[in-house]
């Protein structure tokens, strides 16, 4: 069963925070997964402000066609933000939209020369009246939230409370907001039946997204109510993560990882498709593209080479389905 903490300490009484510490740690260390209530009030996470985001989904594909990524359409200049389409003849079938700090924070988080920091394309404010205003609270709420969770593993770790803050200062963290649909048959054709059926309590399940690994730092997501997603487990079962409301699940990247000496774990994910379509917010907190991501002063903790976050997000987003074929469209800052 995976971790539900109460993280309310980390935003009132600092003299409560060390059981709350303890908690976080515990399941960083061991599933790598958890779900966290006892949010602060003004963290927009209800029913009613995922509907006040996911109202991204009601716009014509003539509207969400000219957010479309480069990759999608060849005129567009914009290759790491905007919008994914559904693709067919995949294991993982969505679509939705990557969005970048600009949106909460403006042209000072953006530099054009860099596909990482690019600016994110974004409908009009008279297509969507206060969508706009919605994401940038929601975004601003989540870097607050997990700046909190960022302290509380540095501290149960042993370590400086801040020594992640100056690593995300100005980050280039990313607002994705899902939309799973009921898999139709043509989506299917090309896929080998075991990377796309699974088997839970007797019944077969279609893949919506393939099992994988987050390649980075931390994730939080927000849920609408219906199950799918799901963590494996240290024996290799499959545990389902739950929709509740009121709560986040938060999970933990391969960088982290690494940059822990694997006393934070990095646990594989699926979503699996139940017959209804599915919604989801997640928010990947990023570092900086030229954070410089070295070895932390934990004890026996394996020496590696100093690495620009930028550089390792490059390489290792450009694997996912979404991604692929933008190997060539970023300079690494490292050389």
């Amino acid at each position: 069963m995976v971790p539900r903490i109460d993280i309310s300490a980390l935003f009132s009484d600092p003299a409560d925070r060390a059981k709350t510490d303890v908690a976080i740690l515990g399941a960083a260390s061991s599933i790598g997964f958890m779900t966290v209530c006892g949010l602060p009030a003004d963290v927009p996470i209800g029913a009613r402000s995922r509907r006040a985001l996911l109202r991204l989904f009601d716009l014509p594909p003539a509207e969400t066609r000219k957010l479309w990524r480069q990759k999608f359409d060849a005129s567009h200049r914009n290759v790491y933000r905007g919008w994914f389409p559904l693709q067919n003849g995949f294991e993982t079938y969505k679509e939705g939209i990557d969005i970048g700090p600009d949106i909460a924070f403006g042209a000072d988080v953006v530099d054009p020369r860099d596909p990482l920091r690019e600016p994110t394309p974004l409908p009009p404010d008279s297509a969507l009246p206060g969508w706009r205003a919605a994401a940038a609270a929601y975004f601003v709420a989540m870097e607050r939230v997990a700046q909190a969770l960022m302290r509380a593993l540095a501290r149960g770790l042993g370590l400086r409370e801040g020594i992640f803050d100056d690593a995300f200062a100005r980050g280039i963290s990313t607002l994705r907001l899902i939309h799973y649909p009921v898999r139709p048959p043509e989506s299917m054709i090309g896929v080998p039946e075991d990377r796309l059926w699974v088997t839970l309590d007797g019944q077969r399940h279609y893949l919506l997204g393939r099992t994988h690994v987050d390649s980075g730092l931390m994730t939080l997501l927000a849920q609408d109510g219906v199950p799918g997603l799901q963590a494996r487990a240290a024996d290799g079962a499959w545990i389902d993560i739950p929709p509740e409301e009121g709560t986040l699940a938060v999970n933990f990247g391969k960088l982290l990882e690494k940059w822990t000496g694997g006393r934070i774990k990095a646990t594989e994910h699926r979503v699996i498709g139940r017959a209804e379509e599915r919604f989801s917010i997640p928010f990947f907190h990023d570092a900086r593209a030229d954070a410089l991501i070295e070895p932390l002063p934990l004890p026996g903790i394996e020496p590696f080479t100093p690495f620009y976050f930028g550089d390792y997000l490059w390489s290792t987003m450009t694997k996912f389905v979404e991604f692929q074929g933008l190997e060539g469209l970023r300079r690494p800052q490292g050389r």
